[in-house]
């Protein structure tokens, strides 16, 4: 709930005006079982009430996101894969950012010759090669989607959305994100999405991507949007925000490219972001408006 601006020296201050609220889900949006909380539903409907839109963006495939659609009202497109799957409403594909198929495979054997579970993304598809891996079951709770079950990736290198590493070995992970982001320099994005989640996409595919397109398909201002995360992986779309919130439970380095800092999201941090520093702003729409 810290006011903060330790960026002050590196960009302007926070918009006074925001049309376009861009929210990360995992440790942004839902507490650690993945609910959405009444104060979460109640300020979503206040978002709405106040003429702001809600868009979603997500390290998970988009069809992960689908089960939050409903209960929040949205109808507006949402982007998946750190970026690299933009989709309207109904799943429709927008656009898409594919690794280039060496660079998977390269990414894949990195992964694997240290132990760590691959899992790739293709189109809505997610394969794996083991289903008893220790995250599987939980990364199919939590996007309600059942994996493809292949005995190898050979052939499943083209058009690859997204290559996520997974290992309950946190400083592994930690030090594979800084290995395999160094030696795919300009042919990946490579951050944690968790502790235990390594992300690697397109170079272009980030939130900052997602947060610019996601704008430019609401026909929005990116200095208007208002862009709210917990991880590595949110710090490009905190960096083209209008206002850029992060959570509570977020690490330092995250925070340091926030100018709000809300609380936990067991703390039901999101809602308490949009009521300090995003509704306060849809009173400029309102004067805009007016004096149009």
């Amino acid at each position: 709930m810290t006011a903060t601006d330790p960026g002050a020296a590196r960009r302007a201050g926070p918009s006074d005006r925001i049309r376009l609220v861009i929210s990360d889900i995992d440790g942004t949006l839902v507490t650690p079982d993945k609910r959405l909380t009444p104060a979460v539903l109640d300020t979503a409907r206040a978002l709405r009430a106040a003429g702001i839109a809600l868009c979603l963006v997500s390290s998970r495939p988009p069809r992960g996101m689908e089960m939050f659609l409903g209960p929040l009202g949205i109808d507006t497109p949402r982007a998946g894969l750190n970026g690299g799957l933009v989709t309207q409403p109904d799943g429709t594909i927008i656009s898409r950012l594919s690794l280039d198929p060496d660079a998977a495979q390269q990414a894949v054997g990195m992964l694997q010759s240290h132990g760590v579970d691959a899992w790739l993304f293709v189109g809505h598809d997610w394969l794996i090669t083991d289903p008893d891996g220790a995250y599987v079951e939980r990364e199919r709770r939590t996007v309600q989607t059942d994996p493809v079950v292949l005995p190898d990736f050979a052939g499943h290198y083209n058009d690859v959305g997204k290559i996520m590493g997974a290992s309950s070995d946190y400083p592994l992970l930690a030090r594979m994100e800084a290995d395999i982001g160094t030696r795919l320099a300009g042919r990946a994005s490579v951050h944690r999405s968790s502790d235990y989640y390594l992300d690697i996409t397109h170079p272009q595919a980030n939130k900052g991507y997602a947060a610019l397109e996601l704008a430019r398909l609401m026909d929005i201002d990116i200095h208007d949007v208002a862009c709210i995360g917990d991880m590595n992986n949110d710090i490009p779309m905190l960096d083209e925000a209008g206002v850029s919130i992060a959570m509570g439970n977020a690490p330092d380095g995250v925070k340091a490219h926030a100018h709000f800092v809300t609380d936990t999201n067991e703390q039901d941090g999101w809602a308490h972001a949009m009521e300090r520093y995003v509704l306060p702003r849809a009173q400029a729409n309102r004067a805009q408006a007016n004096r149009a």
